[in-house]
């Protein structure tokens, strides 16, 4: 589906139990971002942004920048990097599964945004890595896990997919912002339900990725390519505004109804005699 993972991000271990497995992670995702550069509008010249020094008003160079932590007086702590890596955390280099759970059951808002899969560390561990793959196939369950990860510690769920490990980070409750609550919800009649829940069934079928495509990063590539061989782009048509809004109960009935037609099979044309007659010598062939 996508690329193959590059070199490992984390060499440690996961243990469930006295289970120890050792393991290595990789990046399992990537994104479809379109890079953009700022420019100077009047040239086209790369804008560069420079790092100064608040107290000397000199330029700082890169390895020179420490981490500095400040406290709510301004007062600032400065850490090194082997202050960081020294840091008391059991996460450091171990993924602990504290429990299994069903993942149908965690909030989707929970979810991160960035997965790995988990290798074997070393021939070694093999058969406690296969062992822990198939126990979790079996089971249908994920485990819940914390890990310190790219200076950070997270919660995360190991899972099993295709015979492999995988590491989903996910977020602590208190990231997660409350919802805010809709204003006044007007009275819904079982009608229009019945029809909401009609529209849902006949859009409801299987899951299938490689389906959808990312039109934003195709029209950008298409934008970029035209732009540098000169060839006028041409905006996608605008609908024209019809009149006053549709019933919402009409909305529903068409919407259904479009479902539905886009998923009816397609029946093939029936012959007729008349296809099969032989077309006259002077009259042309349309094939």
């Amino acid at each position: 589906m996508g690329n193959a993972p590059g070199r490992s991000i984390w060499n440690g271990s996961i243990s469930f139990g006295l289970v120890v497995v050792p393991v290595k992670l990789y990046t399992a995702t990537d994104t479809h971002d379109v890079a953009f550069r700022q420019v100077h509008r009047e040239d086209g010249g790369r804008v560069q942004f420079r790092r100064f020094c608040s107290a000397d008003g000199q330029e700082v160079a890169f390895s020179d920048i420490a981490k500095g932590y400040e406290a709510p007086d301004g007062t600032i702590t400065m850490l090194t990097d082997t202050d960081m890596a020294e840091l008391p955390l059991a996460t450091a280099k171990t993924i602990e599964v504290q429990q299994f759970v069903n993942p149908a059951k965690i909030d989707p808002m929970l979810r991160g945004s960035k997965s790995y899969y988990m290798l074997p560390g070393n021939p070694a561990g093999n058969g406690a890595y296969a062992l822990m793959v198939e126990a979790l196939r079996r089971s249908g369950l994920s485990g819940i896990a914390k890990v310190a990860l790219r200076q950070r510690e997270a919660l995360a769920l190991v899972r099993e997919m295709d015979g492999t490990l995988v590491l989903d980070l996910l977020l602590w409750p208190d990231e997660v912002r409350e919802a805010p609550k809709p204003d006044a919800v007007p009275a819904l009649s079982e009608a229009l339900i019945g029809q909401a829940q009609a529209l849902i069934n006949a859009l409801t079928s299987d899951f299938q990725p490689l389906d959808y495509t990312d039109h934003y990063a195709e029209a950008v590539t298409a934008l970029v390519a035209a732009k540098t061989g000169g060839v006028p782009t041409v905006a996608p048509a605008t609908p024209a505004a019809g009149g006053p809004p549709a019933d919402l109960a009409d909305m529903l009935k068409a919407s259904v109804d479009a479902a539905k037609a886009r998923r009816a099979p397609k029946v093939p044309k029936t012959r007729t005699p008349a296809d099969d007659a032989p077309v006259p010598a002077d009259e042309p062939s349309s094939a």
